[in-house]
């Protein structure tokens, strides 16, 4: 195979349900400027209306993926290169450090956690929850296995680009 029939990595993109999700878009140019392949994994409550889901797998190119998929399905992503997740809230990551794998979303995170693929994470967690022992607990847990953390939202621009800053 020669260096121009290798495709660009591929990317995953795991998206929970938080306000600022709507500009996930951003996220998703920043990556293929940078010559990834993108594919989406939502959290179902993030698929309820947190982001315009027909604009992302237009953009993509792909469907937007939030269940199991049966045996014998084909798989719709290859493997991913590096994950990124963004934004990333309170329940989800508290869930991805206990190893509670009762989505599609929380399932991709806890295998590629334990197969070191590369993982950004760009917190949205208010201060009250920041604060709570759990959240600071699952963040040196999963910081522990390699995963990269930006630092939490908290108003103004997200800095969707920062999380592919993260995969180093």
């Amino acid at each position: 195979m020669t260096e121009q029939d290798e495709k660009p990595p591929f990317l995953y993109v795991v998206v929970c349900a938080a306000g600022i999700a709507s500009g996930v878009g951003t996220l998703i140019t920043a990556a293929q400027e940078r010559r990834w392949r993108v594919g989406v994994v939502a959290t179902p409550h993030a698929m309820n209306g947190f982001f315009d889901t027909a604009a992302v797998e237009t953009q993509t190119g792909h469907p937007i993926r939030s269940a199991w998929r049966r045996p014998g399905d084909p798989r719709p992503f290859p493997d991913p290169d590096a994950v990124v997740v963004a934004p990333a809230t309170f329940n989800t990551i508290n869930k991805w450090a206990a190893g509670i794998a009762d989505t599609l979303a929380l399932g991709t995170l806890c295998e590629v956690t334990g197969q070191g693929v590369p993982v950004g994470v760009l917190p949205c967690v208010s201060d009250g929850l920041a604060a709570h022992p759990a959240y600071r607990d699952s963040l040196i847990r999963l910081g522990g296995s390699g995963v990269r953390f930006g630092h939490p939202y908290r108003g103004g621009d997200f800095g969707w680009p920062r999380a592919l800053d993260l995969l180093g």
